[in-house]
């Protein structure tokens, strides 16, 4: 566990409510204009969420677990929209959002997952000055 474990699993809490107010807001902004650019977005988003809890979450049964939350996010949130008569049920995103979770979990094996390790060194080697 790294030293300021809560407060990074506080701001994923956040990045989490963030996905929920953006899924079911009726006018999401749309930063990228291109047909299907969604899905990269969708996939994004989750593989960046799967990769933020993996820097705290490093067990493999933590992972698992991880994922299955994640997964099931993505899939509540696409019934929830289909529910609100203003936005759209789509298994693709669906599919994204499951892609953006595997991707963030072979992200985490990489450098990518040292990410969290790395400012909590230079944030501490900082206030040593």
């Amino acid at each position: 566990m790294r030293r300021f474990h809560r407060f990074w699993i506080e701001i994923g809490w956040l990045c989490i409510a963030a996905v929920v107010y953006l899924s079911l807001t009726p006018s999401p902004p749309d930063p990228v204009h291109v047909e299907n650019a969604d899905k990269l977005e969708h996939a994004l988003v989750y593989g960046f969420l799967m990769l933020w809890f993996c820097q705290d979450y490093r067990r493999l049964g933590q992972r698992m677990l991880l994922a299955a939350l994640l997964v099931g996010l993505g899939v509540g949130m696409e019934f929830l929209q289909g529910l609100t008569g203003y936005r759209s049920f789509e298994y693709g995103d669906m599919l994204a959002n499951s892609i953006g979770v595997l991707l963030g979990w072979a992200g985490a094996h990489t450098v990518l997952g040292q990410i969290g390790a790395m400012l909590e060194t230079r944030i501490a080697n900082g206030h040593g000055e």
